[in-house]
């Protein structure tokens, strides 16, 4: 694990090669699992402010469970998450081409919204979990789902951060993305001592 300022970062973020690869996976994550998408508090108000707004991308059976069950559900450890379609797909998501994507995402690529998509999901496999001291942990979640991406990531040399540069900053700014990419480069040269 590596500190930087109050995130604690788990090292296979910097060091597993990962990028996700849609042709391979067809977006099953937004399909499968046990529960729907985790949602921070403020994302269930943006979802609902937005929601005229994606909401043309989205099934039938996505728009009927959200007029049921509300923009985001409490699953069984008591955290917000994305409501399902038939206890299996986010109702969010929508498929097209055999591919599942996220309706919000579409949405937003066509300048609709100005929610790109839930932010756990944006950083995917990172997980996050904060600890009592308020701390942030950032943690892969290993899913067999994801093995054509760890393929695709070791094809093209790309460690995990580095594809998610974009969700990472969204998060939690440009700086503490510089910081991991410091963190990455001392850990390649062999450097553990790596509080930031």
């Amino acid at each position: 694990m590596i500190q930087i300022d109050d995130k604690i970062v788990s090292r296979d973020i910097l060091e597993v090669k990962f990028c996700c690869d849609l042709a391979q996976c067809k977006g099953i994550c937004c399909v499968e699992g046990n529960a729907g998408a985790p949602l921070e508090i403020d994302e269930v108000d943006i979802l609902e402010t937005e929601y005229e707004n994606y909401k043309p991308y989205m099934t039938p059976e996505g728009i009927a469970s959200i007029e049921k069950n509300g923009f985001m559900v409490v699953d069984e450890d008591g955290d917000y998450t994305t409501p399902l379609v038939n206890n299996a797909e986010c109702a969010y998501s929508v498929t097209k081409g055999g591919i599942t994507f996220c309706a919000i995402e579409k949405a937003y690529k066509d300048g609709k919204t100005s929610f790109i998509k839930p932010i756990s999901c944006h950083l995917y496999p990172i997980r996050l979990a904060t600890f009592n001291n308020g701390y942030i942990g950032l943690n892969y979640h290993r899913w067999d789902v994801c093995s054509g991406a760890l393929a695709n990531g070791r094809k093209l040399g790309i460690p995990m951060y580095k594809m998610l540069k974009e969700a990472i900053t969204r998060r939690f700014g440009e700086e503490f993305y510089n910081d991991l990419e410091a963190a990455a480069e001392m850990l390649k040269q062999g450097n553990n001592d790596t509080d930031l």
